[in-house]
């Protein structure tokens, strides 16, 4: 029984993997590496950054996105003639899974990511801080009865 389960956890395991996540693979011994999952794709973080962003999600999130800034973004285009700027997320470039350089220019900017190449990389936001949630607590306030006191005779 205890193989049974094995298998399906390694069987939900599997389902979970990410067409794109063979682009992960160059970089997953790096300590700094993790792949987590993120509005429907996987990002690359390496160095406590973003550095790409693996999305199958239908065109025009098709492909890999390279966090980067504006500043970085001419030299980028220049180097990967395959890359554009997002159509709705103009702050990151894109590499669409349609083109003909796909997967040579996706594996040179995973190598890029491990080079700590500094055009790549978009720190995470920081976490906004939780509000206390307030419990309210009812207190059951239970009217005393008093007894009426008899008189001795």
């Amino acid at each position: 029984m205890k193989t049974r389960r094995l298998e399906e956890v390694q069987l939900r395991k599997l389902r979970r993997e990410h067409p794109l996540e063979w682009l992960a693979e160059p970089v997953q011994r790096e300590p700094t590496f993790v792949l987590k999952s993120w509005f429907g794709g996987r990002s690359i973080m390496l160095h406590g950054k973003h550095q790409l962003f693996l999305t199958t999600q239908g065109e025009p999130w098709q492909g890999v996105l390279v966090c980067t800034f504006h500043e970085h973004q001419p030299s980028l285009l220049a180097e990967f003639p395959a890359l554009k700027k997002h159509p709705i997320l103009g702050k990151w470039l894109y590499l669409p899974e349609i083109a003909d350089t796909f997967e040579r220019d996706a594996r040179r900017l995973v190598q890029l990511a491990r080079a700590a190449d500094p055009r790549l990389g978009v720190a995470p936001s920081p976490r906004k801080k939780r509000k206390p949630e307030k419990i309210r607590v009812r207190a059951k306030v239970q009217k005393e009865r008093t007894k009426p006191t008899r008189g001795k005779k």
